[in-house]
């Protein structure tokens, strides 16, 4: 079997972009190689980036675009052209101070709240890191990361559901695109379950890169977390075979919801049914009619949740906290009935604003194990 390909993670194709137009900034003469050097900081080696266009916008600013190349990995940003302006705005006069200011264009998300662009830590510390040693002695400089397709490729990803608008994050702890999506990379997720469950007897399941990202913020240790994406079931019972004694399920709402329901693996390509699911848990809480037709006929999980929100009483308690005991069943359940072992697992679900809607009983204790922060 072929090895799948890994590739690279939308930041390091920000960053090639804006060394590029640094340096064409600051030396217009035609590079005949077409690349740029990026060192990826995490993992500690440097990747050779094609550049594809670059050129001086004005005297002081030029432009440098890449094309996005994430591997064997299906993602949506294959291919996507990814522009950074770099433009010199000034003289650094306090020594202290960065010289360099990133910002979003136009196809970076925002976040909702605060209107911040949705550039995170890694793609910050690989821009600055990048830079820093290119930037000529008391000049300040501006970054603007453009990314021309965002907004349109934004509307096919769930990035709305983590409070990110008008466009795609540079979101990623890591440099290395790994192949998500092909079913060898099952093999490699299998792997790193099995050594950190040698140093671990509880692990905390996340989806995706948001999920991990909130609960490292929370105050749960990295090297306890394991990413599932979609294969919830495989990995489960991956757990079960090498003996981890207890499970935390810490993700989205619209994501785990499905688990209530019995799909153990989320991708919507699949299965769906997460509205089915919630209306069914309302139905059982004794949710009147017309509000059982509301939820079942709203647009996303998310509005669904909104309009629980609305009505009084505890609602959204009541029906979250028998959906998320429901999760915790059906993925102990399974793991049982394929591993033929005992594994406590529990769960905790949050919303699109990154905040926790609800723990199960048995999540909340796991919780209060293993979550430094409290």
């Amino acid at each position: 079997m072929t090895k799948p390909r890994s590739g690279y993670t939308l930041p390091v194709f920000a960053c090639a972009a804006a060394i590029a137009a640094l340096e064409h900034l600051q030396d217009p003469t035609p590079n005949d190689k077409n690349t740029v050097n990026v060192d990826l900081i995490d993992p500690p080696e440097t990747a050779e980036i094609a550049i594809e266009q670059v050129a001086r916008i004005s005297d002081h600013a030029a432009l440098g675009i890449t094309r996005s190349d994430p591997g064997d990995n299906l993602d949506i940003t294959r291919h996507t052209p990814v522009w950074a302006i770099v433009e010199i705005i000034g003289r650094n006069i306090n020594s202290l101070e960065t010289p360099i200011k990133i910002v979003g264009g136009e196809g970076v998300g925002v976040q909702e709240k605060g209107e911040q662009a949705a550039i995170y830590k890694y793609a910050k510390s690989l821009i600055l890191s990048n830079l820093k040693s290119l930037v000529s002695l008391g000049d300040r400089i501006q970054v603007t990361i453009i990314l021309p397709e965002g907004k349109k490729l934004a509307k096919r990803t769930s990035n709305e559901a983590f409070g990110v608008i008008q466009g795609l994050s540079l979101l990623g702890t890591t440099g290395i695109s790994q192949p998500l999506s092909v079913p060898e990379q099952l093999e490699v997720y299998r792997e790193t379950l099995e050594a950190k469950a040698t140093d671990f007897q509880t692990l905390v399941f996340c989806i995706g890169e948001n999920g991990f990202d909130l609960a490292t913020h929370l105050g749960i240790k990295p090297e306890q977390i394991v990413k599932t994406a979609n294969w919830l079931g495989p990995m489960l019972v991956t757990a079960g075979f090498v003996e981890v004694e207890s499970i935390l399920l810490f993700g989205y709402h619209g994501k785990l919801i499905k688990m209530a329901g019995g799909i153990f693996h989320t991708h919507h390509h699949l299965a769906d049914g997460r509205l089915e699911i919630l209306t069914a848990h309302c139905a059982d809480m004794g949710l009147p009619t017309p509000d059982l037709q509301k939820v079942l006929h709203s647009p996303t999980t998310e509005d669904a949740l909104l309009y629980l929100r609305e009505l009084k009483g505890d609602w959204v308690d009541r029906i979250y906290g028998s959906i998320a005991s429901a999760i915790d069943h059906r993925a102990a359940a399974y793991i049982h009935t394929h591993a033929e072992v005992n594994v406590q697992v529990g769960s905790v679900l949050f919303d699109r604003q990154r905040q926790i809607i609800c723990k199960s009983a048995i999540g909340d204790t796991i919780w209060q194990q293993i979550c430094y922060a409290g």
